[in-house]
This record gives structure tokens, C-alpha cells and sequence, in this order.
């Protein structure tokens, strides 16, 4: 997964990093007598170019109606006519963490309790790098995008959550693990109802987003590292839901944001003893 953020990380930079030159034409008249003690006017116009800053499109470019080069320098928004568009991307970088929620509750039953998970240290991260859309208008969009979505608990219990059994099965270890994670990775293909307000003299936008959200399993796996055993990962669907679905909402101001995550279905599936066991994920979202 570290591999796979670098590169996105890389080519968004690589084609989203714009150097914009301001120019400046400055007129001036000088009054001059000739030999013959006429005058004359002379006109001089002095060019200037200045590189003002850059702009860094950190997703679709067709959200950037205006660029600000500065605090007081801003470029007009331009009016977009409704259009189609589509298109790679590197947009709606979320991370935040990642909570269970049992049944309606945030407490664990007796038999989820092996799961029992380090609140601050289970996350969610998640971007979208492939979207298509229609813009009716400068302040509403709607759009289906695709990206990649990890869900990482991070468990307290010395246990193994084992591989290719009939139900979710997991072994107590007499092992003192400094990490044990469970972790699931699912394709993300929400599709987002997108309203923006106009750019203000900063440049910026508010966003309020939201829609439903559909992930495809991608892999299931348990990464641990201990004294005994170094660095251990298996990888199985341990029994994750193949297809869930819920929904989201962004809210935010410029380049950043909130977002919250909720998935109706069960997380895991052909395992009786954890039905009703579902996830909610919260936290900041970066590139509206």
C-alpha cells in the first residue's frame, strides 16, 4: 500500500504543479524639445513579466474556475457551461479512523470481543484516481469515481486471525505482539452528488458532497511484528464482506475537509457470530 500512495502521490505532483507568469505593460509619455526647439512627445512601453506563484491541482482540474496568485491577486471565476467530463485523477484523500460499531453500539458484545481494537491507532485511508461526471451548472456537479479504500484495526489481543477456515476464526498467542493489525482493502466506487459555492476573494470554495458508496473486496490481511517472530503478514478474505455498501458525506473549505463513512452491510459475511457488526469511519479529507 505505501508503494502504491507514493506513486499516486508522485504523478499528481508531476502533472499538477503549474507555473503561471503575470505580465505587466506600463505606458509612459515624455515631453522633449529637438534641435530645432520643437516638442515633441515620446511614448515609451515598458513590459514586465513576474512569475506571481504556481497552482497545484491536486484533483480534477475542471474544479479550478479561478486561481489566486497571492492574497490580494486573484483571477475572475469563469461561468462553466453543463458538460460531461472525465478523466484520471488524485482527489479525496481521506484519512481518518476507523470505529466498529456492534449491533448499534460502540462497545463490543462478548463474542466480537477478540476484536477488541486501539481506537487511535485503527485507521481509514482512502482516494479516488479515476472519476466521470456532468456539471449542470458553476455550483453542482455529479460524478462516479474509483479508488482504493483500506480499513486498518489494529487489535489489542494477542491473537492470530487465521486463514481459510468456515467462519471468522482466530488463535491465542503467547506472543507479545507490537503490532497486530487486520487489515481489509476494497475498489471504491461512490458516486457524488458535488454542490460548490462560488471562489471568494481567497480563491477558495466551499464544498458540501455526499452519495452512496460501493466497495468491491480487494484482500483481507494480518500484519504482525514480535520479538519472536519478526515481521509476519497473511493474506485471505477472512471471511470480509465481498460487496458493501453505505454512505458518505464531505464537507469543507478550499483544499480541505471533513468526511464520514458508514456501511450498511455486515463487515463479514458466512459468520454468524459477528452479524451486525458494521463500520463507521470519520476524519479529514484533502483535494475536493
Amino acid at each position: 500500500m505505501k508503494r502504491l500512495l507514493f506513486t499516486a502521490i508522485l504523478c499528481a505532483a508531476a502533472s499538477g504543479v503549474f507555473a503561471q507568469t503575470v505580465t505587466k505593460t506600463t505606458t509612459s509619455t515624455t515631453v522633449v524639445t529637438n534641435d530645432k526647439g520643437d516638442t515633441i512627445q515620446v511614448r515609451t512601453d515598458t513590459v514586465k513579466s513576474k512569475r506571481k506563484g504556481f497552482k497545484f491541482s491536486f484533483g480534477q482540474g475542471e474544479d479550478s474556475n479561478s486561481i489566486s496568485v497571492n492574497r490580494r491577486d486573484t483571477i475572475k471565476e469563469v461561468s462553466k457551461a453543463p458538460g460531461f467530463s472525465w478523466g484520471v485523477t488524485f482527489a479525496r484523500f481521506d484519512l481518518g479512523l476507523a470505529t466498529l460499531v456492534d449491533n448499534g453500539s460502540f462497545t463490543l458484545s462478548p463474542q466480537n470481543n477478540f476484536l477488541r481494537y486501539r481506537s487511535w491507532k485503527s485507521s481509514n485511508v482512502g482516494f479516488d484516481v479515476f472519476q466521470a461526471g456532468y456539471r449542470f451548472n458553476s455550483a453542482f456537479r455529479i460524478y462516479l469515481s474509483a479508488g482504493f479504500d483500506w480499513t486498518h484495526i489494529r487489535l489489542r489481543e494477542n491473537i492470530t486471525i487465521l486463514e481459510d477456515q468456515p467462519v471468522l476464526t482466530y488463535r491465542q498467542d503467547n506472543i507479545d505482539y507490537s503490532k497486530n493489525r487486520f487489515t481489509s482493502s476494497y475498489l471504491r466506487i461512490p458516486l457524488t452528488f458535488d454542490w460548490r459555492s462560488h471562489v471568494n476573494d481567497d480563491g477558495k470554495r466551499f464544498h458540501i458532497t455526499g452519495g452512496p458508496d460501493i466497495g468491491i473486496l480487494l484482500n483481507g490481511r494480518v500484519k504482525q511484528i514480535s520479538d519472536e517472530n519478526g515481521k509476519q503478514k497473511f493474506n485471505d478474505d477472512f471471511h470480509f464482506a465481498k460487496v458493501r455498501y453505505g454512505v458518505f458525506a464531505r464537507v469543507g473549505y478550499g483544499f480541505t475537509g471533513l468526511f464520514a463513512k458508514y456501511y450498511f452491510n455486515d463487515m463479514f459475511e458466512n459468520s454468524p457470530m459477528q452479524k451486525g457488526l458494521k463500520n463507521l469511519s470519520v476524519g479529514l479529507t484533502f483535494g475536493f
